[in-house]
């Protein structure tokens, strides 16, 4: 139909006049009777309809063509519609303009669009023939509501051409939600500036508040949040007031793109120019700071919400849970989803995913099933999301008869496996290093006519690799072509990645040098894993080459290649070397990333040039990269082996500060260092701590004056850190660590874990989370430790541990 139409549009050479519009015959009581009359023929005659009609008409002198507009808008049938049409033209009857738009609306409205676009083209063939504007429009929005929204678009070209008009005002909103919808902002741009050019500002306004909205949803969807604004800006006035509407889109829009401080400052401004937040504005701001991190923030804005009586729907409860998932708040998470019910909020599928998914990530894939067991017995469908999570975990256990089982489970809920939920099995078993597994499951797939895409087989093709299978891998590649599915450079890359990960150096050169040959681009991802192969064996001249064939190539690298080289020339010690490519780095406007900055400072490290590395990583924290856990770790460790423990444990408290959780290797450095400084520690312990020294140093001294073991003492004043840092979660783990490597709990680890409870507001359920055998050791050394403690902490809080503290003791007492 598209191309038909646009047929009948002839470029405009010259100012053509406006087109003539079908004139509407005057409507008499008499004939809405006869209307009325055909319908009821067509409704209830069955085989002799016809004979009916053409006597009817034949009695009242009266053409059909003359109450088709009529019969056409009071019948709701369309397959009645059709057959009328049918007995008109069969009859050689000529309808009118006004004809042919009812039928097009009927047609429209019960979405028959094979039978419509049929009807159009007939109707435009004729100028006496053409339906009107509004109907035109009618069938805009039909087109895009059932999702043809180019179709819909070729139509409005035709109004805009053949009447020099456009078609209604919600005509040309609906076609541009659909063509914002679908991410065609070109062509929305077309129509909304014809739309601005047409708008006169009167009654008959070509533009409103829903244009301009639809369109800076458009904005706020490609990033261009600002550009959004200035366009709302420049509407004011000309039909277009501001209402929350707008606000509600720029916040949302400046949520998604991260910056949650302006958009907190528009959702300030909206309540101080009089306008009351809607569900929707608390849930894009509650939304923002979810993405933040910053819960206080939206408890905040929680309790504002409820004190203006408007409900906490599903959905932000929805992203408050994930978001606390993600930032690794895992108990606060499952408070939410209790707190939903509470509330009387009906957790919906997406709760229950995320609560499965997660549940499966942390390895309590049991628990994960009894939420599973939730979902069908509160009369929800579990999807394709509720049983991925599951079948990936259980792979990942090695139970692979439970993950077959699940994949049943889910078709008997009527989900059909997909290439996601075959994904998720073949990556579990992947994961596991049970290939032969995950091969069988790719033959399964296909005899059900599921085949696999290219993500599979590179995760297949890597999978075969890790196992130095590189001829299976090979036989894979060679399949993908029979299947007409192009190995991409994420495959090649694999396997050449694969054979310098098995130190086959050779034929990942021989692999890559091939493939240049045959013609085909490795792309950025083969040259990388070439580079990383030539930084591995220490052939650095080989990898900057390297750079020089992808550039002539017109292939650039990015942070990965030179973070790879840079990472290449500091393990072999050639700091030199690693300096001159990052200069060229800097040069090259190419931001260095986090992987960069860190093997320079751990260049730097190695040749015990601490200053050096303490400027690296100023000049990174500047450019507004934030330091992660290996690159604490790597100071932390040169300091410890330099026996700079008071630098040691500054690095170690900022680490902490910045929320960045501290690993095993982390704790190793730290407890090594406070082991070789514990001499030190019992000389100048007995005096009264010293404010400037780290707090690590100053506990850890103090257990040592007072005779603890010293590798308790280590352990014992990390935990304090850690708690006293609101590291609540990692001091337990590190607590667990501390008896499995057979160092003794005692009263000072008990004080601590206390402190960490009441610092994170859960004093009230110390003891679900403090385990049971911590509970035994000397209550008043605890409580002596509390002082010492409570010079990095608030008095409240110590008051609320010790008060904890004096009950066990009373309850102790009393047994």
């Amino acid at each position: 139909m598209s191309k038909a139409i646009l047929s009948f549009i002839k470029p405009r050479h010259s100012p053509k006049p406006k087109r003539r519009l079908p004139t509407k015959n005057l409507i008499t009581p008499h004939l809405k009777n006869l209307a009325y009359e055909v319908c009821e023929i067509l409704r209830t005659e069955r085989k002799q309809w016809e004979e009916a009609l053409q006597n009817r008409f034949f009695e009242e002198g009266i053409s059909p063509s003359e109450v088709a507009h009529l019969v056409f808008d009071k019948i709701r049938d369309c397959e009645l519609g059709l057959k009328f049409f049918g007995f008109v033209s069969k009859n050689s009857f000529s309808l009118d303009g006004f004809a042919y738009s009812s039928l097009l609306k009927l047609l429209a409205r019960s979405k028959v669009f094979t039978e419509l676009d049929n009807v159009l083209l007939e109707c435009m063939k004729c100028e006496e023939k053409l339906p009107t504007r509004e109907a035109l429009g009618f069938i805009i929005c039909a087109y895009v509501d059932s999702g043809l929204v180019l179709k819909a678009f070729e139509l409005y070209s035709f109004v805009l051409k053949t009447y020099d008009g456009l078609p209604q005002l919600l005509a040309c909103n609906s076609l541009l939600n659909g063509l914002v919808r679908d991410g065609n902002m070109e062509a929305a741009w077309l129509v909304y500036d014809e739309m601005v050019k047409r708008d006169d500002g009167g009654e008959s306004s070509c533009l409103d508040n829903y244009s301009v909205c639809i369109m800076v949803k458009g904005l706020c969807k490609e990033g261009k949040v600002a550009k959004g604004k200035r366009l709302i800006e420049k509407r004011w006035g000309k039909n277009c007031i501001p209402n929350v509407v707008f606000y509600n889109t720029l916040i949302d829009g400046y949520c998604r793109i991260g910056d949650v401080q302006r958009a907190y400052r528009l959702f300030e401004e909206l309540k101080v120019k009089g306008f009351l937040p809607t569900e929707e504005t608390y849930g894009a701001i509650i939304n923002g700071f979810c993405k933040k991190g910053e819960f206080e923030k939206v408890d905040e804005i929680l309790k504002e919400m409820e004190s203006m009586g408007l409900e906490v729907n599903v959905n932000v409860y929805n992203n408050l849970v994930d978001a606390k998932y993600k930032h690794g708040f895992v108990r606060e998470a499952l408070e939410t989803t209790r707190k939903m019910v509470e509330d009387g909020c009906k957790l919906d599928i997406v709760t229950y995913n995320t609560l499965i998914s997660n549940a499966c990530r942390d390895g309590k894939v049991r628990e994960a099933e009894k939420i599973l067991d939730e979902v069908l017995s509160s009369g929800l469908v579990p999807n394709k999301l509720s049983f991925t999570p599951l079948i990936h975990a259980y792979c990942k256990e090695g139970d692979f008869d439970r993950a077959s089982s699940l994949l049943v489970e889910m078709t008997k809920c009527g989900q059909k496996p997909d290439l996601i939920t075959y994904g998720g099995l073949i990556h579990g078993l992947i994961g596991a290093g049970e290939v032969d597994a995950a091969l069988t499951i790719r033959n399964k797939m296909m005899e059900r006519g599921v085949f696999p895409d290219t993500c599979i087989y590179n995760v297949l093709t890597n999978g075969l690799c890790k196992k130095g299978r590189f001829a299976d891998a090979k036989q894979l590649i060679s399949e993908m072509l029979v299947y007409n599915v192009s190995p991409d450079a994420y495959i090649y890359a694999t396997l050449i990645d694969g054979c310098v990960r098995s130190g086959n150096f050779d034929d990942a050169k021989k692999l890559f040098d091939d493939i240049i040959n045959k013609g085909m681009d490795p792309e950025l991802v083969g040259y990388n894993a070439m580079i990383k192969g030539y930084c591995k064996f220490g052939m650095m001249k080989d990898a900057v080459l390297c750079i020089s064939k992808m550039v002539r190539r017109n292939v650039y690298p990015d942070e990965y290649t030179y973070s790879t080289i840079i990472d290449g020339y500091v393990k072999q010690n050639d700091l030199y070397g690693a300096l001159t490519m990052f200069c060229h780095v800097i040069k090259r406007n190419c931001g260095p990333n986090i992987v960069t900055y860190t093997s320079l400072i751990s260049g730097f490290c190695r040749c015990g040039d601490s200053a050096g590395a303490e400027k690296i990583l100023k000049g990174m924290q500047t450019n507004g990269v934030a330091p992660n856990v290996v690159t604490y770790t790597v100071l932390i460790g040169s300091y410890c082996k330099e026996g700079k423990l008071a630098k040691a444990s500054t690095f170690f408290e900022e680490m902490l500060m910045s929320k960045c959780n501290p690993n095993d290797i982390t704790f190793h450095h730290l407890v090594n260092g406070l082991l070789k400084s514990a001499p030190c520690a019992i000389l100048t312990g007995q005096s009264e701590s010293d404010p400037r020294k780290p707090m690590l140093l100053n506990i850890f001294g103090t257990m040592i004056s007072d005779s603890w073991h010293p590798i308790s003492a280590a352990y014992n004043s990390i935990i304090a850190c850690l708690c006293l840092k609101r590291m609540l979660g990692t001091a337990l783990q590190l607590s667990d660590k501390m008896l499995s490597k057979g160092v003794p709990s005692d009263s000072i680890t008990l004080a601590a874990l206390l402190l960490g409870v009441c610092l994170v507001g859960k004093s009230k359920e110390w003891r679900s989370i403090i385990p049971s055998k911590l509970i035994e050791p000397k209550l008043d050394v605890a409580l002596k430790y509390f002082s010492i403690f409570g010079r990095y902490s608030s008095p409240e809080v110590i008051v609320e541990a010790s008060m904890i503290l004096h009950t066990l003791k009373e309850s102790k007492s009393n047994e």
